[in-house]
């Protein structure tokens, strides 16, 4: 016999649970002392109750699970296909390859398992004879396969074209009939200081430079996840609300494919260790907030070389919430929960809002040239900043209860700051930074 628990106990009104919290509160004022506002404009309340009339928000595409996948740099080719096949045999179910010039297909691939593992791109070059043959070659193997290739994302972070727009723009429609092939690269918005709404504004404004000029089949959207813990799952449920209100508009698939990865912005070179507790939580946000596929951040990736045992490590996060705490086996657990749901409404609804004056401002593109998109950007990242050097935001072991015996000098074997490299660019590029950069060189110069 089934027993319903709490079923002898009134329900609680909103206006109930405000009344008990005024009275605690000792005649200190409710909306100054208990509901904050963020960088986004969106006030946070203390509670959120049915009473709120908060709607349960169907999420598009949401998928049924998600992949952890590991990055692989292609230098030498050797080397590449023995790290994807160990990262594959221990564990890792999708590899991300990152490729500065074409390489030699076969010797990447030789003895890959196609068929039980995901493949993704990340091109630094553009070369369509090149990825053809790379497409023809994977689709022989029956792989599953994104090509990522983002033009305008190569734009936005180093400042020019791989060629120019309407070479690169020629080149996409020259691979129309490959399937998975654009990709929006939202990461470095995240990481140069923009605020969620910016990213998905900025994700969407992105994309849409793609629809306008071709229907694609779906689009790869690659997001940065901070330490925001619930606006962070909220903002993957809101850019797939968002992605399939667009494509709507296109008549082409409302289904995008989402690529997780942690935020560089909040990563420190002192108390390193803690790096391994902010990018779990990020990651979790990441499966929470629906992404397909989560490619975690070494701990040591600031000041280190690659190495097998921080990519191990980096691996065996992702295993444990995988493998040890369930969380493979809902989907889109998010649902229905208040808080949640309202967050995920503001931020789409603000996004949306923000987007369209992007477009009728010319789109993305031409803000990228007029340099607004960049000036925006550097706008929230000075405001995080500020929050950060006066105490506000937060880094444990770098601005709260630093070691000063904690020395690191002697350790870099990576420069771990904003490089300097001065050439010529089509516009500004938009340049991630890392909030603890200045307090890190301060305290190096004193080692």
């Amino acid at each position: 016999m089934k027993k319903h628990l709490l079923t002898d106990f009134d329900p609680v009104s909103a206006k109930a649970w405000k009344q008990k919290i005024q009275v605690d509160l000792k005649g200190a004022e409710y909306n100054e002392t208990l509901i904050s506002k963020t960088l986004e404009g969106i006030h946070i309340k203390p509670f959120y109750h049915n009473d709120d009339g908060i709607a349960t928000t169907e999420i598009p595409g949401t998928p049924s699970g998600w992949n952890i996948t590991q990055g692989v740099f292609i230098d030498d080719v050797k080397i590449a296909n023995n790290i994807a096949i160990d990262a594959l045999e221990k564990g890792a179910e999708a590899i991300i390859f990152t490729a500065e010039k074409p390489f030699n297909i076969p010797s990447v691939f030789k003895d890959f398992p196609f068929s039980k593992a995901t493949i993704y791109f990340d091109f630094s070059f553009l070369d369509i004879e090149f990825v053809k043959e790379l497409s023809l070659y994977l689709t022989k193997h029956k792989a599953e396969f994104y090509l990522n290739i983002d033009p305008v994302g190569k734009l936005s972070k180093e400042g020019n074209w791989f060629k120019s727009q309407k070479e690169d723009f020629n080149a996409l429609q020259s691979l129309s009939q490959t399937a998975n092939t654009i990709s929006v690269d939202t990461t470095n918005y995240q990481n140069a200081g923009a605020n969620m709404v910016q990213q998905l504004a900025y994700a969407l404004a992105h994309s849409n430079e793609y629809l306008n000029y071709q229907t694609t089949n779906s689009i790869t959207f690659k997001i940065a996840t901070g330490t925001h813990y619930f606006f962070e799952i909220a903002k993957i449920r809101a850019l797939r609300i968002l992605y399939a209100s667009l494509a709507k508009e296109y008549n082409c698939s409302q289904t995008c494919h989402v690529i997780a990865q942690p935020s560089r912005r909040n990563k420190t070179v002192y108390d390193y260790n803690i790096n391994m507790l902010r990018s779990t939580t990020e990651a979790m946000s990441s499966v929470l907030g629906g992404a397909d596929a989560v490619c975690n951040m070494p701990y040591d990736v600031l000041y280190h070389k690659s190495n097998e045992f921080g990519e191990r490590i980096s691996r065996n996060q992702l295993l444990i919430l995988k493998a040890e705490s369930y969380f493979d086996v809902v989907s889109n657990p998010a649902d229905g929960a208040y808080y949640i749901e309202s967050v995920t409404q503001e931020l789409a609804s603000k996004a949306l809002e923000l987007f369209k004056q992007i477009e009728d401002g010319g789109g993305f593109i031409k803000l990228l040239l007029q340099g607004d998109i960049q000036k925006k950007i550097k706008e929230s990242a000075s405001k995080q900043q500020e929050l950060f050097d006066n105490g506000s935001i937060t880094l444990l072991g770098t601005n709260k209860h630093p070691n000063p015996m904690d020395l690191m000098k002697e350790n870099l074997e990576l420069f771990p700051f904003l490089k300097s490299n001065p050439r010529k660019t089509l516009i500004q590029p938009i340049i991630a930074k890392r909030l603890a950069e200045a307090i890190e060189q301060e305290r190096l110069s004193h080692e």
